[in-house]
């Protein structure tokens, strides 16, 4: 084997450690890191969801509340006619 193909292996080995280590890295730390991420954002988006309902709950109640007070004044204007 001559001398070049020897630097060539050695440099090849060396390449192979380390793109082993950044998979490694990728697999443990990365993913798991990704997956953390992934899981604190569906816990927000329920939040979300959670907050939007109770806002959408609140505006139903007003305009029921106002559709109701505007019932009220019809009937009151009823009473003081008679």
């Amino acid at each position: 084997m001559t001398e070049d193909a020897k630097i060539i292996l050695d440099r090849l080995d060396e390449l192979d450690s380390k793109i082993t280590d950044i998979q490694l890295t990728v697999e443990n730390v990365i993913n798991k890191s990704i997956q953390i991420i992934a899981e604190g954002h569906l816990d927000l988006s329920r939040k979300l969801d959670a907050s939007l309902k109770s806002e959408n709950e609140k505006e139903m109640l007003l305009i029921r509340v106002n559709h109701i007070e505007d019932e009220l004044r019809k009937v009151k204007r009823r009473v003081e006619l008679i």
